[in-house]
């Protein structure tokens, strides 16, 4: 006998098997499927257990073993939406892809919530990412850095012209401000340590793709190689799920191209690690050194900062990628006899985004750091960007996720810590982006740069912004005496600076990742 009923009939002959564990008729298949996911509905345990009885009842060589109780829980799983979070295995996860600064601050700040499972995708845990290695001082309060972690306290700054005119920068820092010099591979593996302590599982592997839920509340699938049971450079393909992604995976972010975030065009830096003598590195004891002219880079500087036992030696650029080389001899060449005969132990060379992405949040999944584009012109500072967006990130979705209970959705995370981001970073972007299109734009701005550089005004200014994060000069008497001094020094740059050099790789400079 075929039944057609609604789910309020449904309801009643369940409770009926309860009852009377009999009923005058026997159903079929596919009632009992409809019982079943009824059942998983109800999410009731003492409901799951009668309604099993009652299904014997219609049909007495059901048994009711461990196998059959597996497959129902397999039936009700297109229902994970509305899955009970009491059980510690039903935990929402969320992926973190990337263990630098961006990734490692994320993961931690999730991790606090031990309702929620978090896990740190790292492809090398003891990357070394070509970097000058400077922080901010508010970085180092801020995220609870230890001596151990800053290799040099920088109180003085050297900038060099074109025509090598040289400027002392520093006066106007107090006995306790500085400017921290790290080595990356140091920072991160201690930011991604401190996120496993505070209960983040990380797994050493490369992401090789990701897959977008197909479903409303679906999960994303990621791809990856394990290295951890790999053997050699190979790793063991495998897959995780995710309930939300957050992708701190870089300027090549694979998570970023899943989610179509939109390109940007990007500078590549290239640094040599350089151990010099004793003698030589006293010379840099406290003390940084930038260089500006096309001879080093087109449209950056090029840099000397102090490590712990070496001096990091680098330049970058946008628009003349292909002759990096080129450049990085020019900055060796500058550099002269205080790097003379030193030993380059190590060479670096890393994409650097130059603006946001045009997406930084599509569906759950949020963009952070490099991924996202959090580098500056003007510094291409990214270290605090990166670990401030990683912490906001965080700190916004774990928030919307209250406690485990629900998953955020896009316009959540994007009314939260896109908002919340861009509105404390955004002047900062704008005004370094102004002064670069300014002051990089030829060797007599350059040249005028470095000139006005020796105004104890605008040192206090640029250090006091870039120590603090904050965007200063409220004084409208200094601002306009700024102005005029402004203009006579590009008048004499012009006059003084070398002219600039053409640069013939327009078409290559401009192709996107």
């Amino acid at each position: 006998m075929v039944l057609c009923y609604d789910r309020v009939v449904v309801y009643i002959l369940a409770h009926a098997c309860c009852l009377t564990k009999s009923i005058p008729y026997s159903l079929s298949p596919s009632h009992l499927s409809l019982f079943e996911q009824e059942a998983a509905t109800m999410k009731s345990a003492f409901f799951v257990s009668s309604l099993l009885v009652g299904a014997q009842a219609f049909n007495p060589t059901l048994p009711l073993n461990n196998a059959f109780v597996q497959r129902q829980a397999a039936r009700a799983e297109p229902i994970r939406a509305v899955r009970t979070r009491g059980d510690v295995d039903m935990k929402y996860r969320v992926v973190v892809v990337g263990g630098g600064p961006s990734g490692s601050c994320a993961a931690e700040e999730l991790a606090k919530d031990k309702n929620i499972e978090t896990v740190l995708l790292e492809r090398k845990m003891d990357n070394a990412k070509p970097c000058g290695g400077a922080i901010p001082l508010c970085m180092v309060s801020e995220f609870d850095l230890p001596a151990e972690i800053i290799d040099r306290k920088v109180r003085k700054m050297k900038m060099i012209s074109p025509t090598n005119r040289e400027v002392d920068i520093g006066q106007t820092l107090k006995p306790n401000e500085y400017i921290g010099m790290t080595r990356r591979e140091v920072l991160d593996g201690f930011l991604r340590q401190r996120a496993v302590n505070t209960g983040a599982t990380a797994i050493n592997g490369l992401v090789t793709k990701v897959e977008l839920p197909t479903t409303e509340g679906g999960r994303y699938k990621i791809h990856y190689s394990n290295f951890e049971k790999g053997t050699g450079a190979a790793g063991v393909p495998e897959t995780i799920e995710a309930d939300v992604i957050i992708g701190a995976d870089g300027a090549n972010s694979r998570v970023a191209k899943a989610i179509d975030a939109g390109e940007y065009n990007y500078a590549i830096a290239f640094q040599e690690r350089i151990k010099i003598s004793e003698e030589k590195m006293n010379f840099y004891e406290e003390l940084a050194e930038m260089y500006v002219g096309d001879d080093v880079s087109p449209d950056f500087y090029a840099w000397v900062f102090p490590k712990y036992d070496h001096v990091g030696v680098g330049t970058g650029t946008v628009i003349n990628r292909p002759a990096i080389k080129m450049y990085q001899k020019a900055i060796r060449d500058r550099a002269g006899d205080k790097i003379a005969n030193g030993k380059i132990i190590k060479v670096e060379a890393h994409p650097i985004p130059e603006h946001p992405r045009p997406r930084r949040v599509v569906g759950r999944v949020a963009l952070i750091g490099d991924a996202a584009g959090y580098v500056t012109k003007c510094s291409g500072e990214g270290i605090y960007f990166a670990a401030k967006s990683g912490r906001m990130a965080a700190q916004s979705i774990r928030e919307l996720m209250a406690g485990g209970t629900r998953l955020p959705t896009e316009k959540e995370i994007k009314d939260t810590y896109i908002k919340d981001y861009d509105r404390l970073y955004g002047p900062t972007y704008t005004v370094l982006d102004i002064l670069q299109r300014v002051f990089y734009s030829s060797n007599a701005a350059r040249e005028a740069f470095v000139e006005l550089c020796e105004s104890e005004y605008v040192q206090k200014v640029t250090f006091d912004s870039y120590l603090y994060k904050r965007v200063q000069g409220n004084n409208p008497v200094e601002d306009i005496k700024l102005l005029f001094k402004t203009i006579g020094a590009l008048m004499r740059g012009n006059a003084l600076a070398p002219r600039d050099k053409p640069v013939y790789n327009p078409v290559e400079s401009l192709k996107r990742l």
